[in-house]
């Protein structure tokens, strides 16, 4: 892969996951709970946010087995559900809030590719691959962080939902969740990707993938 191509997905990886985190600590701040603010991390710098296995580690082993696809996540941000107005909803809103900004984003993107003609020199041909990187990935991050497995965001939002002793059991698997995170993106990981192809088609049109 071009060293350049791959700064960019790197940069374009990092400030999504970060944007996604931000997200549910301006959420929970929001609900009444200021927990990340408190903590500095209701910031956009990266530093703040980056996480050995998910910022490091994962993008490394894919770059290495040559993935066409760049994967990673940031470091959670803290927050106190106790200190929410709304101890029902709150939890699954600032769940919620990481994957929608995500979906904000790939909407954002998708629909300029749709409805904005780009230049056909070189610099309009960069912008477009950039554009398409970037709604892949920021769908690649909703749709996995929707998934109903503890502590990804999904477990969360339908938990909101569920009877109380399934939501305890739900709590208690979150000790395994850095286990069944890297058991999913391992082993599960490609079936994502035709719902993501999908997503991506119905937003920004048939015409790049």
């Amino acid at each position: 892969m071009d060293p350049i191509i791959l700064i960019i997905q790197i940069a374009i990886l990092l400030m999504s996951v970060v944007i996604h985190e931000v997200s549910h600590g301006l959420t929970a701040n929001r609900l009444g709970d200021p927990t990340a603010k408190y903590a500095g991390r209701l910031t956009l710098n990266p530093i703040k946010h980056l996480d050995l296995w998910g910022s490091f580690l994962i993008p490394l082993f894919l770059i290495i087995i040559g993935s066409p696809f760049l994967f990673g996540y940031a470091k959670p941000v803290p927050y106190n559900p106790n200190n929410l107005r709304n101890k029902k909803w709150g939890p699954a809103m600032v769940a919620f809030a990481g994957p929608a900004i995500n979906l904000i984003i790939a909407l954002v993107f998708g629909l300029t590719l749709r409805f904005v003609p780009l230049s056909s020199s070189a610099f309009g041909l960069g912008m477009i691959q950039i554009f398409i990187y970037i709604v892949l990935l920021n769908l690649v991050l909703a749709v996995f962080n929707l998934i109903p497995i503890p502590p990804l965001d999904g477990s969360k939002v339908i938990a909101a939902i569920l009877p109380y002793n399934v939501r305890l059991a739900i709590e208690r698997m979150e000790r395994y969740g850095l286990i069944l995170v890297l058991f999913f993106i391992f082993f599960l990981f490609q079936y994502l990707l035709p719902i993501v192809v999908w997503l991506f088609r119905l937003i920004a049109g048939k015409a790049y993938i």
